[in-house]
């Protein structure tokens, strides 16, 4: 950080009076006439708020992606499918037995070996074969949709919240004053926050095993240099299957988060798979801080675009992609 402020002072300057101006609009008491400019600020927060949690769904999918791609170099464009299949798979648990946390350790193990399947079975034979692997798993997404559509149909599914996360929690944030100076406080759907807080500690685990464990180190050495590591004596392929496995399994993980506070349906697994490849390409590849600060981008963008600028919602997230392709092509915190 020290560094970027001392060659970029002046990028860094916007970007702390940026921060000032949304931290203001998020704990100030707007006046009226910011209301009537800009609209209330209750919907303002809700979609701050949505934006975060969304960027908190979009973090577990592209955390696994930017394990499987950015640290593996393997092009898994059968991710999304994996999102979905994980989230059918929760849904199927949950409603057979009532259990939601349930739901997330056989999503995560189910996903898990299909992603160990497919490492093993497809990306094992075309290590280094970037256009094979595109290919290939283009493919298998496009098999994979048309059995989950053949099983599934194509009705929608919302996997049920447990009782204990049903209903709003109040936040210290003012959103209005009645006319008896009573401040208002937004009221937030605790599943959501309760969500994003996981995604978190999520994060932070994955980055302190990759950064401060030995089994990290092994991971990080292989992708630089696996001949020499395999002379050590590792078994790398051993290695970079149960990372492969990891980052299915946390694709798994998010298809049941997506289920609980969106919906599972055809075409998410699409829609998953563009997200996490926007956010990779933002926050830079095989960076999980990386991967963090692009989808909490991506989602605030997605959310404030929905309802600020709704026509053109979709077109900001794709010009912030090519932002930093023209400005910082390896990502915002690219992995060095």
């Amino acid at each position: 950080m020290t560094r970027f402020v001392e060659r970029h002072p002046a990028w860094a300057l916007i970007v702390i009076i940026a921060v000032a101006v949304v931290l203001w609009l998020i704990f100030a008491v707007w006046p009226p006439g910011l209301e009537d400019a800009i609209g209330r600020k209750r919907v303002f927060l809700n979609a701050v708020f949505n934006g975060i949690t969304l960027g908190g769904l979009y973090f577990l999918v592209a955390s696994g992606f930017t394990l499987i791609f950015g640290l593996m170099r393997n092009v898994n464009l059968a991710h999304g499918s994996l999102y979905l299949f994980g989230g059918y798979v929760g849904y199927a648990i949950s409603a057979s037995t009532g259990s939601w946390i349930l739901a997330f350790i056989v999503a995560f193990i189910l996903t898990a070996l299909v992603g160990i399947l497919l490492q093993v079975l497809v990306f094992r034979r075309m290590e280094g074969q970037d256009l094979r692997q595109t290919m290939v798993t283009i493919g298998l997404s496009i098999v994979f949709a048309d059995l989950m559509l053949w099983a599934c149909g194509g009705d929608f599914y919302q996997i049920q919240t447990p009782s204990w996360l049903i209903g709003p929690v109040e936040l210290p944030l003012i959103t209005a004053l009645k006319s008896s100076g009573e401040p208002v406080y937004l009221r937030y759907p605790l599943v959501r926050l309760v969500i994003f807080l996981a995604s978190v500690i999520i994060g932070i685990a994955m980055w302190l095993a990759l950064n401060r464990t030995r089994i990290g180190m092994i991971i990080r050495a292989g992708v630089d240099d696996r001949d020499i590591l395999a002379a050590t004596g590792v078994r790398i392929q051993i290695v970079f299957v149960l990372v492969f496995a990891l980052g299915a399994g946390l694709a798994g993980i998010a298809g049941v988060v997506g289920g609980t506070f969106q919906s599972l349906s055809p075409g998410e697994d699409i829609r998953f798979l563009l997200a996490s490849l926007v956010v990779v390409i933002v926050g830079g590849m095989g960076s999980i801080p990386g991967a963090a600060l692009g989808a909490l981008i991506i989602g605030l963008a997605e959310q404030l675009g929905s309802v600020y600028i709704p026509t053109y919602a979709i077109v900001v997230t794709f010009l912030i992609m090519v932002l930093v392709l023209a400005l910082r092509p390896q990502g915002l915190l690219a992995r060095r």
